[in-house]
């Protein structure tokens, strides 16, 4: 139909094989995950010793942990600028540099406000890392293997939350507790953050040697770099072609900015509402207070910290688990129905938890919740059950989908709106979640089940498939109940 489908169509076939260069360059951009989900769950083992440490409440117990959040909205929104107006790469070295300041500021914090400061300053390196590695990684694959691609952001993120669990699981037994001293006399729980200075510094390292992206360079005009990148990285065989398509789709603007955005009826496009959407749902299920405060979580139903830690590791293996299921299932069934069912199986499980814990009792003289049998059990397997759930769908395919389904002209921008918008309700839900417990854990997780039903609604009206479309079709995308329709005029690699 469009000028653009059939060359976008032969560009698809031609590319059969995945080039082992793009997938180590991806995996290289995809440790900016790693990060991001170090850092927002490294906090999950030091909640307890940090709060008696500086004496907090609870309001201000979740202000501390929820407070990176507040620079991962900050550093998303202008992330897409940056990357626009400096390339990809510069904007994943200053992240790096964030993140290995914060670590060590956060180690060495000497109260609860300059601990907050550290913690925001690593915000702002997960909240460029968010936008940047799913749009790089979008940029550089090819269409018949950039769901598995932009999976790996998801897989990185779930790695680096096991390896923060992990971590301090092993700290906090070393030293015999999360507030005990270990080496040189410091506690344990500040080792946690320090010792995110490594990983972050690796990152950093092999940004420097990660090639720009082609989409980046034919915007600037510096196309023999990019001929370089499209066929030594990406694979094209037809380079002149492939470029012309996706200057076509840069042309119509000189210089990107967030006014590109605007339009419609309530401010934004269509597909930059989508994504914000998008983004909003996948936290509004409530998925990060179980990586952020599942160790309380678990010790308010009998464990003690050893084996909180412990289980709380367990979680994480299954959402690694999880998302490798997604990595193999992606490409080949699609994004739309397989964001249809990890709703539908999230509805379920949250409703599960909301009924377990509306069974919690207060024992005389304690200040915790604790589950009888078998709510307990219960509550353990729907917990686990709902990380299944998401890691299997709206975990790593809202990425996937945030990387892809906007326009090369808008890509960056938009992806940056969308995860502020995510970080925003990351920071929502992390931060009320200590006063919606004190109403009821059974309130919470049913205000969460309730979120995920109506996510199921928006992806049945409104997200539309991407599925082996070309990042230079994105253009032609219809909306959800209007994706049959589409399907009768896009190109033949939109199917199965």
């Amino acid at each position: 139909m469009s000028s653009s489908a059939t060359p976008a169509d032969a560009s698809a076939h031609q590319i059969q094989r995945l080039n082992p260069k793009v997938l180590v360059i991806s995996i290289a951009a995809a440790i900016g995950g790693f990060l991001f989900g170090f850092d927002t769950s490294v906090i999950n083992g030091a909640v307890n010793a940090l709060s008696d440490e500086f004496a907090l409440g609870a309001g201000l117990t979740g202000f501390a942990v929820s407070s990176a959040l507040i620079g991962c909205a900050v550093g998303a929104w202008f992330a897409g600028a940056l990357s626009n107006r400096y390339g990809r790469i510069p904007v994943m070295v200053i992240a790096a540099i964030l993140f290995f300041a914060s670590a060590i500021g956060s180690g060495l914090a000497f109260g609860v406000w300059d601990l907050i400061i550290w913690r925001v300053v690593g915000g702002l390196g997960v909240g460029a890392a968010s936008v940047i590695a799913p749009a790089y990684i979008a940029e550089v694959a090819p269409a018949k293997f950039r769901g598995r691609l932009g999976s790996l952001q998801q897989l990185a993120i779930v790695l680096g939350i096991f390896t923060a669990l992990l971590s301090n699981a092993l700290l906090a037994n070393t030293a015999g507790g999360a507030a005990e001293s270990l080496w040189f006399g410091v506690d344990a729980w500040r080792w946690m953050f320090m010792i995110e200075a490594v990983p972050a510094a690796v990152y950093g390292i092999m940004a420097l040697f990660l090639p720009e992206s082609p989409r980046y360079l034919i915007g600037k005009g510096d196309l023999d770099q990019a001929s370089r990148v499209l066929y030594d990285f990406t694979g094209e065989v037809d380079v002149n072609l492939k470029i012309q398509q996706i200057r076509r789709t840069l042309e119509r603007e000189d210089k990107g900015s967030l006014r590109d955005l605007l339009g419609g009826r309530f401010g934004l496009k269509p597909i930059v509402w989508i994504g914000v959407l998008l983004s909003l749902f996948q936290q509004l299920v409530g998925i990060n207070v179980i990586f952020y405060y599942s160790t309380t979580l678990w010790q308010s139903v009998g464990f003690d910290e050893s084996q909180a830690l412990l289980t709380s590791t367990i979680t994480s293996v299954m959402n690694i688990v999880a998302t490798i299921i997604a990595i193999l299932l992606v490409d080949k069934v699609g994004r739309r129905l397989m964001l249809l069912v990890g709703s539908a199986g999230m509805t379920v499980s949250l409703g599960l938890m909301a009924l377990a814990f509306s069974f919690g009792e207060i024992a005389p003289g304690a200040d915790s919740i604790t589950l009888p049998d078998p709510w307990s059990t219960v509550a353990l397997v729907a917990a686990n059950a709902f990380v299944m759930f998401f890691g299997t769908t709206w975990g790593p395919l809202v990425w996937v989908l945030l990387g892809e389904m906007f326009p090369n002209r808008i890509r960056a921008s938009a992806l940056a709106v969308a995860a502020a918008a995510q970080w925003a309700a990351n920071w929502a839900v992390s931060a009320t979640f200590p006063a919606l417990s004190n109403i009821g854990l059974s309130f919470a997780y049913g205000l969460y089940a309730a979120f995920a039903l109506i996510s199921l609604l928006f992806v049945f009206l409104w997200v539309p498939e991407t599925k082996n479309r070309e990042l230079e079709d994105m253009d032609d995308l219809q909306l959800g109940h209007r994706k049959k329709d589409a399907e009768k005029t896009a190109p033949s690699t939109d199917g199965a």
